[in-house]
Protein backbone atom coordinates (compact mmCIF):
# COMPACT_ATOMS: atom_id res chain seq x y z
CA UNK A 1 0.00 0.00 0.00
CA UNK A 2 1.28 3.40 -1.29
CA UNK A 3 1.07 6.28 1.27
CA UNK A 4 0.93 9.76 -0.31
CA UNK A 5 1.52 11.67 2.95
CA UNK A 6 3.40 15.13 1.89
CA UNK A 7 4.15 17.26 4.14
CA UNK A 8 5.53 19.83 2.50
CA UNK A 9 2.78 19.78 0.53
CA UNK A 10 0.53 20.09 3.66
CA UNK A 11 2.01 23.00 4.70
CA UNK A 12 1.56 24.63 1.67
CA UNK A 13 -1.88 24.13 1.65
CA UNK A 14 -3.08 24.76 4.61
CA UNK A 15 0.07 26.51 6.81
CA UNK A 16 -1.85 30.02 5.99
CA UNK A 17 -4.00 28.47 8.49
CA UNK A 18 -2.33 28.36 11.29
CA UNK A 19 -3.74 31.12 13.84
CA UNK A 20 -7.21 29.86 13.10
CA UNK A 21 -6.07 26.11 14.03
CA UNK A 22 -4.74 26.94 17.62
CA UNK A 23 -8.47 29.46 18.29
CA UNK A 24 -10.33 25.92 17.35
CA UNK A 25 -8.35 23.30 18.55
CA UNK A 26 -5.73 24.41 21.06
CA UNK A 27 -5.30 26.86 23.21
CA UNK A 28 -7.52 29.41 22.34
CA UNK A 29 -6.04 32.26 24.44
CA UNK A 30 -2.35 32.18 22.66
CA UNK A 31 -4.20 33.33 19.20
CA UNK A 32 -5.75 36.17 20.91
CA UNK A 33 -3.22 36.94 23.22
CA UNK A 34 -0.92 37.23 20.48
CA UNK A 35 -3.06 39.60 18.27
CA UNK A 36 -3.71 41.80 21.04
CA UNK A 37 -0.02 42.46 21.34
CA UNK A 38 0.76 42.65 17.76
CA UNK A 39 2.69 39.28 18.14
CA UNK A 40 0.57 37.17 15.25
CA UNK A 41 3.42 37.41 12.60
CA UNK A 42 3.85 34.47 10.37
CA UNK A 43 7.54 33.01 10.79
CA UNK A 44 8.99 31.07 7.91
CA UNK A 45 12.41 29.88 9.01
CA UNK A 46 14.81 30.30 11.12
CA UNK A 47 18.71 29.68 11.32
CA UNK A 48 21.12 30.70 14.05
CA UNK A 49 19.97 33.68 16.09
CA UNK A 50 17.55 35.13 13.38
CA UNK A 51 14.08 33.76 11.74
CA UNK A 52 12.64 35.33 9.11
CA UNK A 53 8.69 36.03 8.13
CA UNK A 54 6.57 35.74 5.32
CA UNK A 55 8.10 38.67 3.73
CA UNK A 56 11.60 38.00 3.88
CA UNK A 57 12.25 40.15 7.08
CA UNK A 58 15.08 39.30 9.65
CA UNK A 59 14.17 39.17 13.29
CA UNK A 60 16.87 38.80 15.79
CA UNK A 61 15.96 35.99 18.73
CA UNK A 62 16.68 36.98 22.09
CA UNK A 63 14.08 35.02 23.66
CA UNK A 64 15.71 30.94 22.08
CA UNK A 65 12.24 29.71 22.57
CA UNK A 66 12.20 29.99 26.14
CA UNK A 67 16.14 28.49 26.46
CA UNK A 68 15.57 25.73 23.94
CA UNK A 69 17.40 27.04 21.09
CA UNK A 70 20.76 27.47 23.11
CA UNK A 71 22.75 26.59 19.81
CA UNK A 72 20.07 28.84 17.83
CA UNK A 73 17.89 27.21 14.77
CA UNK A 74 18.93 24.65 12.80
CA UNK A 75 22.16 24.26 13.80
CA UNK A 76 24.24 21.80 10.99
CA UNK A 77 25.86 19.61 13.63
CA UNK A 78 23.00 18.92 15.46
CA UNK A 79 21.06 18.14 12.37
CA UNK A 80 23.70 15.75 10.36
CA UNK A 81 23.82 13.98 13.87
CA UNK A 82 19.78 13.89 13.57
CA UNK A 83 19.74 12.51 10.38
CA UNK A 84 22.54 10.18 11.02
CA UNK A 85 20.28 8.51 13.69
CA UNK A 86 17.47 7.97 11.07
CA UNK A 87 18.99 6.71 8.63
CA UNK A 88 20.62 4.50 10.96
CA UNK A 89 17.53 2.16 11.45
CA UNK A 90 18.42 1.58 14.99
CA UNK A 91 16.03 -1.24 17.09
CA UNK A 92 14.89 1.80 19.29
CA UNK A 93 13.09 1.42 22.48
CA UNK A 94 12.90 -1.89 22.91
CA UNK A 95 12.92 -1.60 26.32
CA UNK A 96 14.91 -4.87 27.18
CA UNK A 97 18.74 -4.13 26.08
CA UNK A 98 21.21 -1.46 27.03
CA UNK A 99 21.80 0.91 23.72
CA UNK A 100 24.72 2.85 23.42
CA UNK A 101 23.47 6.47 22.86
CA UNK A 102 22.32 6.86 26.61
CA UNK A 103 25.60 5.89 28.55
CA UNK A 104 27.32 7.85 26.00
CA UNK A 105 25.41 10.97 26.71
CA UNK A 106 25.44 10.50 30.42
CA UNK A 107 29.55 9.66 30.11
CA UNK A 108 29.76 13.08 28.10
CA UNK A 109 27.51 14.73 30.61
CA UNK A 110 28.51 13.64 34.01
CA UNK A 111 31.76 14.83 32.21
CA UNK A 112 31.08 18.20 32.73
CA UNK A 113 29.35 17.59 36.16
CA UNK A 114 32.22 16.05 38.69
CA UNK A 115 30.45 15.32 41.83
CA UNK A 116 27.63 13.19 39.96
CA UNK A 117 28.13 9.77 38.97
CA UNK A 118 24.20 9.14 37.39
CA UNK A 119 21.79 10.08 34.72
CA UNK A 120 18.13 9.34 34.45
CA UNK A 121 16.99 10.42 30.81
CA UNK A 122 13.60 11.81 30.26
CA UNK A 123 11.50 14.70 28.34
CA UNK A 124 11.22 17.71 29.60
CA UNK A 125 12.16 20.11 32.15
CA UNK A 126 9.34 19.52 34.41
CA UNK A 127 10.30 15.52 34.19
CA UNK A 128 13.48 15.90 35.55
CA UNK A 129 12.33 18.26 38.14
CA UNK A 130 9.60 15.31 39.22
CA UNK A 131 12.81 12.78 39.22
CA UNK A 132 14.64 14.87 41.04
CA UNK A 133 11.76 15.26 43.81
CA UNK A 134 11.07 11.41 43.86
CA UNK A 135 14.51 10.66 44.18
CA UNK A 136 15.04 13.10 46.79
CA UNK A 137 11.83 11.92 49.09
CA UNK A 138 12.60 8.02 48.60
CA UNK A 139 16.24 8.17 49.37
CA UNK A 140 15.43 10.40 52.43
CA UNK A 141 12.60 8.98 53.41
CA UNK A 142 10.92 12.42 54.16
CA UNK A 143 8.25 13.79 52.51
CA UNK A 144 8.64 17.89 52.07
CA UNK A 145 10.25 19.98 49.72
CA UNK A 146 11.42 23.24 50.40
CA UNK A 147 11.58 25.97 47.58
CA UNK A 148 12.06 29.38 46.56
CA UNK A 149 9.02 32.09 46.30
CA UNK A 150 8.85 33.61 43.08
CA UNK A 151 10.47 30.22 41.87
CA UNK A 152 9.67 28.29 38.53
CA UNK A 153 10.59 24.69 38.01
CA UNK A 154 7.58 23.32 35.77
CA UNK A 155 3.55 22.79 35.09
CA UNK A 156 3.48 19.09 36.16
CA UNK A 157 1.53 18.39 39.29
CA UNK A 158 4.75 17.85 41.66
CA UNK A 159 6.98 20.56 40.14
CA UNK A 160 4.23 22.85 40.47
CA UNK A 161 4.22 22.26 43.86
CA UNK A 162 7.37 23.80 44.41
CA UNK A 163 6.48 26.68 41.66
CA UNK A 164 6.36 30.06 43.71
CA UNK A 165 4.34 31.82 41.77
CA UNK A 166 0.89 31.82 42.81
CA UNK A 167 -0.77 32.41 38.75
CA UNK A 168 0.31 28.85 38.03
CA UNK A 169 -0.54 27.27 41.51
CA UNK A 170 -4.08 28.69 41.77
CA UNK A 171 -7.38 26.36 41.48
CA UNK A 172 -4.78 23.29 40.96
CA UNK A 173 -4.65 22.49 45.05
CA UNK A 174 -4.37 20.10 47.07
CA UNK A 175 -0.76 19.85 46.02
CA UNK A 176 2.25 18.02 47.65
CA UNK A 177 3.10 19.20 51.27
CA UNK A 178 6.36 21.48 50.32
CA UNK A 179 7.45 24.79 51.66
CA UNK A 180 8.49 28.15 50.11
CA UNK A 181 11.75 30.18 51.55
CA UNK A 182 12.82 33.49 50.07
CA UNK A 183 15.73 32.86 47.82
CA UNK A 184 18.79 34.18 50.12
CA UNK A 185 17.01 33.59 53.87
CA UNK A 186 19.37 31.04 55.94
CA UNK A 187 17.22 31.66 58.90
CA UNK A 188 13.72 29.93 57.03
CA UNK A 189 15.84 27.47 55.89
CA UNK A 190 17.50 26.58 59.23
CA UNK A 191 13.97 26.78 60.74
CA UNK A 192 12.17 24.14 58.41
CA UNK A 193 14.50 21.84 58.42
CA UNK A 194 15.12 21.84 62.02
CA UNK A 195 11.69 20.57 61.93
CA UNK A 196 13.19 16.93 60.31
CA UNK A 197 10.66 16.19 57.84
CA UNK A 198 12.59 17.64 54.92
CA UNK A 199 13.86 15.68 52.28
CA UNK A 200 15.30 18.54 49.61
CA UNK A 201 15.22 21.95 48.89
CA UNK A 202 15.26 22.66 44.92
CA UNK A 203 16.33 25.87 43.64
CA UNK A 204 17.40 27.62 40.53
CA UNK A 205 21.24 29.70 40.99
CA UNK A 206 19.55 32.46 38.99
CA UNK A 207 15.98 32.29 39.11
CA UNK A 208 14.12 32.61 35.35
CA UNK A 209 11.32 34.81 36.57
CA UNK A 210 12.78 38.48 37.51
CA UNK A 211 16.22 36.82 36.84
CA UNK A 212 17.03 36.83 40.57
CA UNK A 213 20.69 35.61 41.35
CA UNK A 214 21.14 33.37 44.55
CA UNK A 215 23.30 36.27 47.28
CA UNK A 216 26.37 35.59 47.30
CA UNK A 217 27.48 32.25 49.58
CA UNK A 218 23.82 31.33 49.73
CA UNK A 219 24.20 28.14 48.07
CA UNK A 220 27.34 27.14 49.87
CA UNK A 221 25.90 28.09 53.50
CA UNK A 222 21.85 26.20 52.37
CA UNK A 223 24.18 23.11 51.57
CA UNK A 224 26.28 23.01 54.79
CA UNK A 225 22.57 23.66 56.12
CA UNK A 226 20.95 20.73 54.31
CA UNK A 227 23.56 18.04 55.00
CA UNK A 228 23.96 18.83 58.99
CA UNK A 229 19.87 17.89 58.71
CA UNK A 230 20.13 15.10 56.18
CA UNK A 231 18.59 16.75 53.18
CA UNK A 232 19.56 17.54 49.82
CA UNK A 233 20.67 20.06 47.45
CA UNK A 234 18.59 19.83 44.45
CA UNK A 235 20.08 22.87 41.66
CA UNK A 236 17.56 23.30 38.47
CA UNK A 237 19.65 24.01 36.20
CA UNK A 238 17.08 23.72 33.42
CA UNK A 239 17.59 27.40 31.56
CA UNK A 240 20.72 27.96 33.39
CA UNK A 241 22.50 25.11 32.60
CA UNK A 242 24.88 24.81 29.63
CA UNK A 243 26.58 27.39 29.52
CA UNK A 244 23.93 30.03 29.79
CA UNK A 245 25.12 31.78 32.59
CA UNK A 246 29.04 31.83 31.08
CA UNK A 247 29.80 28.46 33.24
CA UNK A 248 28.89 25.28 32.24
CA UNK A 249 26.63 25.26 35.24
CA UNK A 250 25.00 28.20 37.43
CA UNK A 251 25.69 26.81 40.67
CA UNK A 252 29.74 26.71 39.18
CA UNK A 253 30.33 30.13 40.03
CA UNK A 254 29.95 29.76 43.61
CA UNK A 255 33.55 27.75 44.81
CA UNK A 256 32.24 24.38 46.79
CA UNK A 257 28.50 24.29 45.71
CA UNK A 258 28.16 19.95 44.92
CA UNK A 259 24.68 19.31 44.67
CA UNK A 260 23.17 16.26 45.37
CA UNK A 261 21.26 16.30 42.16
CA UNK A 262 21.06 18.49 39.09
CA UNK A 263 17.90 19.04 36.66
CA UNK A 264 18.70 20.07 32.84
CA UNK A 265 17.07 19.86 29.98
CA UNK A 266 16.03 22.69 27.03
CA UNK A 267 19.25 23.67 25.25
CA UNK A 268 20.17 19.81 25.42
CA UNK A 269 17.73 19.28 22.97
CA UNK A 270 19.50 21.35 20.25
CA UNK A 271 15.88 22.82 19.75
CA UNK A 272 15.11 19.60 17.65
CA UNK A 273 13.97 16.27 20.16
CA UNK A 274 12.52 17.11 23.84
CA UNK A 275 15.10 15.65 26.48
CA UNK A 276 15.57 16.38 29.72
CA UNK A 277 17.73 14.82 32.62
CA UNK A 278 18.49 14.15 36.05
CA UNK A 279 22.53 13.70 37.55
CA UNK A 280 22.92 12.62 41.11
CA UNK A 281 25.22 11.01 42.99
CA UNK A 282 25.62 7.34 43.14
CA UNK A 283 24.33 6.22 46.54
CA UNK A 284 20.86 7.92 45.87
CA UNK A 285 20.32 6.08 42.50
CA UNK A 286 21.51 2.75 43.81
CA UNK A 287 18.80 3.17 46.58
CA UNK A 288 16.08 4.23 44.26
CA UNK A 289 16.82 1.32 42.45
CA UNK A 290 18.02 -0.77 45.13
CA UNK A 291 17.13 -4.67 43.91
CA UNK A 292 16.12 -6.19 40.21
CA UNK A 293 12.23 -5.98 41.55
CA UNK A 294 12.51 -1.89 41.49
CA UNK A 295 14.10 -1.76 38.06
CA UNK A 296 11.47 0.45 36.30
CA UNK A 297 10.01 2.16 39.90
CA UNK A 298 10.90 5.04 38.02
CA UNK A 299 10.95 5.25 34.09
CA UNK A 300 10.05 6.78 31.33
CA UNK A 301 8.40 5.90 27.80
CA UNK A 302 10.00 7.63 25.70
CA UNK A 303 13.47 8.79 27.89
CA UNK A 304 16.46 7.74 26.38
CA UNK A 305 15.20 7.49 22.75
CA UNK A 306 17.74 7.56 20.23
CA UNK A 307 16.96 10.93 19.06
CA UNK A 308 17.17 12.80 21.53
CA UNK A 309 20.49 10.97 22.86
CA UNK A 310 22.28 11.54 19.58
CA UNK A 311 20.85 15.36 19.49
CA UNK A 312 22.33 15.49 23.10
CA UNK A 313 25.72 14.28 22.15
CA UNK A 314 25.67 16.59 19.58
CA UNK A 315 25.08 19.79 21.16
CA UNK A 316 27.70 18.38 23.69
CA UNK A 317 30.24 18.23 21.07
CA UNK A 318 29.12 22.05 19.75
CA UNK A 319 29.82 23.60 23.12
CA UNK A 320 33.05 21.64 23.89
CA UNK A 321 34.04 22.46 20.38
CA UNK A 322 32.91 25.76 19.58
CA UNK A 323 33.53 27.07 23.05
CA UNK A 324 30.03 28.13 23.68
CA UNK A 325 30.48 28.83 27.12
CA UNK A 326 33.46 31.05 26.75
CA UNK A 327 31.34 33.11 24.19
CA UNK A 328 28.25 33.47 26.65
CA UNK A 329 30.21 34.68 29.14
CA UNK A 330 31.99 36.85 26.90
CA UNK A 331 28.90 38.52 24.94
CA UNK A 332 27.04 38.38 28.07
CA UNK A 333 29.47 40.46 29.85
CA UNK A 334 29.81 42.93 26.90
CA UNK A 335 25.75 42.96 26.70
CA UNK A 336 24.93 43.63 30.19
CA UNK A 337 27.52 46.35 30.14
CA UNK A 338 26.54 48.22 27.05
CA UNK A 339 22.96 48.31 28.87
CA UNK A 340 24.18 49.19 32.64
CA UNK A 341 25.52 51.87 31.00
CA UNK A 342 22.10 53.58 30.03
CA UNK A 343 20.85 53.45 33.49
CA UNK A 344 22.02 56.37 34.41
CA UNK A 345 20.63 57.90 31.27
CA UNK A 346 16.92 56.40 30.96
CA UNK A 347 14.76 57.91 34.70
CA UNK A 348 12.43 54.44 33.93
CA UNK A 349 15.17 52.40 33.36
CA UNK A 350 16.44 50.94 36.98
CA UNK A 351 18.75 47.86 37.38
CA UNK A 352 20.60 45.69 34.63
CA UNK A 353 21.61 42.29 35.64
CA UNK A 354 22.38 38.75 35.17
CA UNK A 355 25.08 36.71 34.17
CA UNK A 356 26.52 35.22 30.89
CA UNK A 357 23.53 35.46 28.64
CA UNK A 358 20.59 35.58 30.88
CA UNK A 359 20.18 38.95 31.36
CA UNK A 360 17.32 41.24 33.65
CA UNK A 361 16.42 44.61 32.64
CA UNK A 362 14.01 46.04 35.65
CA UNK A 363 11.83 49.22 34.83
CA UNK A 364 10.77 51.80 37.77
CA UNK A 365 8.52 54.51 38.69
CA UNK A 366 10.84 57.63 36.98
CA UNK A 367 11.44 60.48 39.00
CA UNK A 368 10.02 63.73 36.52
CA UNK A 369 6.80 64.86 36.96
CA UNK A 370 5.03 63.87 33.07
CA UNK A 371 6.34 60.24 33.45
CA UNK A 372 5.90 59.97 36.82
CA UNK A 373 1.96 60.33 36.47
CA UNK A 374 2.26 57.77 33.22
CA UNK A 375 3.87 55.25 34.89
CA UNK A 376 1.37 55.68 37.46
CA UNK A 377 -1.76 55.28 35.28
CA UNK A 378 -0.28 52.22 33.96
CA UNK A 379 0.45 50.52 37.44
CA UNK A 380 -2.70 51.58 38.85
CA UNK A 381 -4.27 49.22 35.87
CA UNK A 382 -1.93 46.40 36.09
CA UNK A 383 1.97 46.05 37.18
CA UNK A 384 4.02 44.81 34.05
CA UNK A 385 2.55 47.11 31.60
CA UNK A 386 5.33 49.31 31.07
CA UNK A 387 7.80 46.03 30.74
CA UNK A 388 5.05 45.48 27.64
CA UNK A 389 5.33 48.39 25.69
CA UNK A 390 8.72 48.00 25.30
CA UNK A 391 8.44 44.61 24.28
CA UNK A 392 6.50 45.18 21.30
CA UNK A 393 7.77 47.93 19.65
CA UNK A 394 11.20 46.13 20.18
CA UNK A 395 9.66 43.34 17.80
CA UNK A 396 7.53 45.60 15.55
CA UNK A 397 9.46 48.62 14.56
CA UNK A 398 12.98 46.89 15.38
CA UNK A 399 11.96 43.12 14.59
CA UNK A 400 13.60 41.49 17.69
CA UNK A 401 11.87 39.16 19.99
CA UNK A 402 12.10 39.38 23.73
CA UNK A 403 9.81 38.59 26.78
CA UNK A 404 8.38 40.14 29.83
CA UNK A 405 9.85 37.97 32.69
CA UNK A 406 6.85 36.92 34.27
CA UNK A 407 3.53 38.36 35.08
CA UNK A 408 3.20 41.67 36.51
CA UNK A 409 6.98 42.32 36.70
CA UNK A 410 8.28 45.17 34.85
CA UNK A 411 11.39 42.86 33.68
CA UNK A 412 12.34 41.97 30.45
CA UNK A 413 14.71 39.15 30.07
CA UNK A 414 17.13 38.46 27.35
CA UNK A 415 18.44 34.72 27.09
CA UNK A 416 19.65 34.57 23.36
CA UNK A 417 20.84 31.90 21.64
CA UNK A 418 24.59 31.20 23.39
CA UNK A 419 26.00 31.66 19.67
CA UNK A 420 25.66 35.80 19.15
CA UNK A 421 28.60 38.09 19.35
CA UNK A 422 28.98 41.58 19.00
CA UNK A 423 27.01 42.11 15.76
CA UNK A 424 23.90 40.76 17.29
CA UNK A 425 24.98 43.26 20.63
CA UNK A 426 25.29 46.11 18.46
CA UNK A 427 21.83 45.52 17.17
CA UNK A 428 19.84 44.96 20.60
CA UNK A 429 21.21 48.05 22.17
CA UNK A 430 20.73 50.39 19.32
CA UNK A 431 16.82 48.81 19.12
CA UNK A 432 16.79 49.18 22.78
CA UNK A 433 18.36 52.64 23.36
CA UNK A 434 15.39 53.99 20.19
CA UNK A 435 12.77 52.65 22.22
CA UNK A 436 14.18 54.26 25.59
CA UNK A 437 14.32 57.79 23.84
CA UNK A 438 10.88 57.27 22.74
CA UNK A 439 9.59 56.84 25.81
CA UNK A 440 11.24 59.17 27.56
CA UNK A 441 10.44 61.30 24.73
CA UNK A 442 6.62 61.60 25.20
CA UNK A 443 6.32 60.54 21.66
CA UNK A 444 2.65 59.51 21.13
CA UNK A 445 3.12 56.09 19.71
CA UNK A 446 4.62 54.45 22.79
CA UNK A 447 2.19 56.12 25.20
CA UNK A 448 -0.79 55.66 22.94
CA UNK A 449 -0.38 52.23 22.57
CA UNK A 450 0.43 52.22 26.72
CA UNK A 451 -3.25 53.49 26.52
CA UNK A 452 -4.54 50.48 24.93
CA UNK A 453 -2.89 48.16 26.94
CA UNK A 454 -4.85 50.17 30.29
CA UNK A 455 -8.24 49.91 28.43
CA UNK A 456 -7.56 46.03 28.10
CA UNK A 457 -6.09 45.60 31.46
CA UNK A 458 -9.25 47.08 33.02
CA UNK A 459 -11.72 45.55 30.61
CA UNK A 460 -10.39 42.29 31.56
CA UNK A 461 -10.69 42.74 35.52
Amino acid sequence: MSNEFDLTKLLAERGGERYGLHSRYLNHQLPRMLRTIGFDKVYERGEGAHFWDEEGNDYLDMLSGFGVMGLGRNHPVVRKALHDVLDASLADLTRFDCPPLPGLLAEKLLAHSPHLDRAFFCNSGTEAVETALKFARYATGRPRILYCGHAFHGLTAGSLSVNGEAGFRDGFAPLLPDTAVELGDLAALERELARGDVAGFVVEPIQGKGVHEAPPGFLSAAQELLRRHGALLIADEVQTGLGRTGDFYAHQHEDGVEPDLVCVAKALSGGYVPVGATLGKDWIFKKVYSSMDRVLVHSASFGSNAQAMAAGLAVLSVVEDEQVVANARATGDLLRTRLAALVGRYELLHEVRGRGLMIGIEFGRPSSLKLRSRWTMLQAARKGLFAQMVVVPLLQRHRILTQVSGDRLEVIKLIPPLIIGEPEVDRFVEAFTAVMDDAHGGSGLMWDFGRTLVKQAVAGR
